[in-house]
């Protein structure tokens, strides 16, 4: 592919800033976007706790009830 575009341009975190600075053309990023296939039905759902959650809980356990 001879207009493949640098792979830090258009990483989505960094992309619209530089859009916005004209370092990366907006046309051929979208044609980028557009070319990339839909992978959604690959997804797998995850569950996460964070540790604020999980102290929580903890002293909840240890608090004797009335």
């Amino acid at each position: 592919m001879a207009d493949a575009l640098d792979p830090k341009l258009v990483d989505k975190r960094t992309a619209e800033r530089y859009l916005r600075e004209g370092i990366l053309d907006a046309k051929a990023y979208e044609r980028l976007l557009k070319s990339l296939p839909d992978v959604a039905e690959k997804a797998q759902a995850v569950q996460t706790s964070m540790a604020e959650d999980d102290e929580i809980e903890d002293s909840e356990e240890e608090t004797p009830s009335e």
